[in-house]
């Protein structure tokens, strides 16, 4: 199998640059980076991908059975790291991808030297001693709304996701994205990032870590990036002045300030 066509990577920036990867969230694609690669691309050899079952990726090769753990979509990043022989790079990974980059990390950390998490979520739902700013009778109302009307569904939960109800277009670009992405697909990768607990998977990670918050984010509230951040080994975090649960295009000068401050400061 040609796994970058399957996942439909896209290698860009300087050529001869450290590696950064960047890995979209649920219902997005690479697309997603569109104003956070500029930023980068001097400096960095930028790889993007689509995860299989999202955007322009080979939709024949998803699979549900595999796609139904976060196992199976760190496997893709996994994949694609090999495919392009990629040593030492940076994994930027955004909202789900997070716990994604950490899975793949640990499988491989001859290929993945660092993390950069944005607005991540080990578990969505609330637990005894943890917030993570649903509660199971949430979940369970959002994967059921979602079965049966998910066009509806994307145009609800879209603008929500984004904050920022002052520009609209950001919430109306998720919708898209979301509407784009196939409904059956979809719903696994809905159920496998909102029923899925890392927590334990937190404490594992061995390679430099920043966790990248909002001050305002409904999916991901702040006592989440904190829980992150006191998990992983010797992380950073920083809360950047964002609303919302896409920093990367809501702030991208934001964003992008703090990973390239952060990937500089590796390699001083």
């Amino acid at each position: 199998m040609d796994i970058l066509r399957r996942n439909n990577v896209t290698v860009t920036g300087n050529p001869d640059g450290p590696v950064v990867m960047l890995a979209h969230g649920f219902g997005c694609d690479q697309n997603m980076w569109r104003l956070t690669v500029p930023a980068l691309a001097d400096a960095y050899r930028v790889v993007l991908f689509d995860y299989v079952g999202c955007g322009r990726s080979d939709l024949s090769a998803f699979q549900e059975d595999r796609y139904a753990s976060l196992d199976g979509y760190a496997q893709d990043v996994v994949e694609v790291a090999e495919a392009l022989d990629l040593r030492d790079a940076a994994f930027v990974g955004h909202s789900v991808s997070a716990m994604t980059g950490v899975l793949a990390a640990r499988r491989v950390p001859e290929r993945i030297g660092s993390l950069v998490m944005i607005a991540p979520s080990p578990r969505y739902i609330d637990d005894e001693g943890y917030r993570g700013g649903f509660t199971a009778e949430d979940i369970d109302e959002l994967l059921a709304s979602l079965d049966s009307n998910y066009l509806g569904w994307s145009a609800t939960m879209a603008p929500m996701i984004m904050g920022n109800a002052d520009r609209p277009e950001l919430g109306d670009e998720l919708t898209n994205s979301f509407c784009a992405t196939d409904p059956d697909m979809a719903r696994v990768f809905a159920r496998t990032t909102f029923l899925s607990d890392s927590r334990d998977d937190l404490k594992t990670v061995e390679v430099p870590t920043l966790v990248l918050e909002c001050a305002q984010d409904v999916i991901a509230p702040r006592e989440v990036g904190a829980y992150v951040h006191a998990q992983v080994p010797g992380s950073t975090l920083v809360t950047l002045d964002a609303t919302g649960h896409c920093p990367h295009l809501s702030a991208p000068q934001a964003t992008t300030g703090a990973i390239t401050g952060f990937l500089a400061g590796l390699r001083s």
